[in-house]
């Protein structure tokens, strides 16, 4: 867990069975500085249902163990280590949900749950283990210029030396990334300050499909009685803006027409976000979602899938669609 050269994969966000959802539409009501300062900077609380309920209490109390981390930070680290998976095991050894090798486990393992033993398999341990960690390797790194929080991190992936060396987050492209990612993420587990509405028809729009979470593919699928209340992806875009008064295309490729097109770095909660094999052609786009922030949307993916949150920055993204009035307006005008 010092030094980081393998990855979980296959940690999936699918499936009815899942304990929890990510609550990345938390963006939607989340004010610009409700995050101000970075990471760590003391307690946040959870946003409901964003950590699987068994593991939230821990996440929430030891992620206020020190000043460098914050429960919000605590589980994005551990949704980025193992997807919250108790007995996820690396090519390299690491173990559990916090990912940690032998070797550091055996010096910075601890009892968490008071029970004599340090199982890095119980998250009752490894929960407690990994704040810990992260506090110490805070200590470690105390004196390096820049954030402390991102030093912290940094030497979680690439060992506090390092850190020290380089008088910061050093110059590898994994701790480099491993440090945005992380940081991203924090913002999707925090509970939100504030209140603002980019849109309340968007935020609308997402409860709706956040409703549907689970629910199984069906090609055609409007969600009719008849049709079990099934969708594919259009239709399912087509039904959450239905309910806040927007009427849409059927198709997606027709969806992607019914507004300005937002460049990604304006993206905003609530936005249409499409797929195409084809990127120079919208007659070709195949799929579309409902954007929640965070650099994921709800969808509904293909056939043997369920609706859920998938990540959009693929190298099919084609482009995205504000289909709101209020947001359309926002938007930067080109002239």
């Amino acid at each position: 867990m010092t030094v980081r050269k393998a990855w979980i994969v296959g940690i999936a966000l699918c499936g009815a069975g899942l304990s929890f959802v990510l609550l990345l539409v938390v963006g939607v009501y989340m004010t610009a500085g409700s995050l101000a300062g970075g990471a760590g900077g003391g307690p946040k609380a959870l946003a409901k249902g964003s950590v699987p309920a068994e593991y939230s209490p821990l996440v929430q109390k030891w992620g206020n163990l020190c000043s460098a981390i914050n429960p919000a930070l605590l589980a994005a680290q551990l949704y980025q280590e193992s997807g919250f998976n108790p007995k996820a095991q690396s090519p390299a050894a690491a173990q559990g949900i916090a990912q940690f090798i032998p070797g550091t486990w055996a010096t910075h393992g601890i009892d968490g749950n008071g029970d004599g033993k340090r199982d890095v398999w119980d998250p009752a341990d490894a929960i407690p283990s990994a704040a810990k960690y992260d506090c110490t390797l805070a200590k470690y790194v105390k004196d390096a210029p820049g954030n402390p929080t991102h030093n912290m991190l940094a030497a979680y992936n690439a060992g506090a030396y390092a850190v020290i060396r380089y008088g910061g987050v050093p110059p590898y492209k994994e701790t480099q990334n491993y440090v945005k990612t992380i940081t991203d993420l924090e913002k999707s587990f925090a509970a939100p300050v504030a209140r603002v509405d980019p849109s309340k028809q968007a935020a609308g729009a997402i409860a709706y499909a956040q409703e549907k979470l689970g629910t199984p593919y069906l090609w055609g699928g409007t969600g009719t009685a008849g049709q079990g209340g099934r969708f594919d992806c259009s239709g399912l875009t087509q039904a959450a803006y239905e309910t806040v008064g927007i009427t849409l295309p059927r198709v997606a490729n027709d969806q992607y027409n019914a507004g300005p097109h937002p460049k990604r770095d304006e993206l905003l909660p609530g936005d249409l976000v499409f797929f195409s094999d084809d990127l120079t052609n919208s007659r070709a786009i195949r799929h579309v979602g409902i954007y929640v922030g965070g650099g994921y949307m709800i969808d509904a993916p293909r056939p043997g899938a369920v609706i859920r949150f998938d990540p959009i920055d693929t190298p099919d993204y084609f482009g995205a669609t504000r289909v709101t009035e209020d947001g359309a307006k926002a938007l930067p005008t080109t002239i």
